[in-house]
């Protein structure tokens, strides 16, 4: 799991993140508000990433995969995150 967080840490870098932080592969991606975060999550979903917002934050985006999640999967996904946020942004 260590490796896998630290695969999605590694990746997940842009302007536009204010922070992540993470606890094994519970990962959350801080945006400036929540109006960024909701039009970045729909385009996630759109993209074929499926995630949402913390209740107690809905400025960060939730990434909770499944523990069995591949290295190239976790790259697809930081690929398609990074994408969502450069065509709404």
């Amino acid at each position: 799991v260590k490796t896998k967080e630290k695969l999605f840490l590694s990746l997940l870098s842009h302007t536009a993140i204010k922070k992540v932080s993470s606890c094994g592969l519970l990962i959350a991606i801080h945006f400036e508000n929540y109006e960024i975060n909701k039009r970045i999550i729909d385009k996630c979903i759109e993209l074929g990433v499926f995630t949402d917002w913390f209740l107690f934050a809905s400025n960060a985006l939730r990434i909770a995969p499944p523990l069995i999640i591949t290295e190239n999967e976790i790259t697809k996904a930081c690929k398609i995150i990074i994408q969502a946020i450069n065509e709404v942004l």
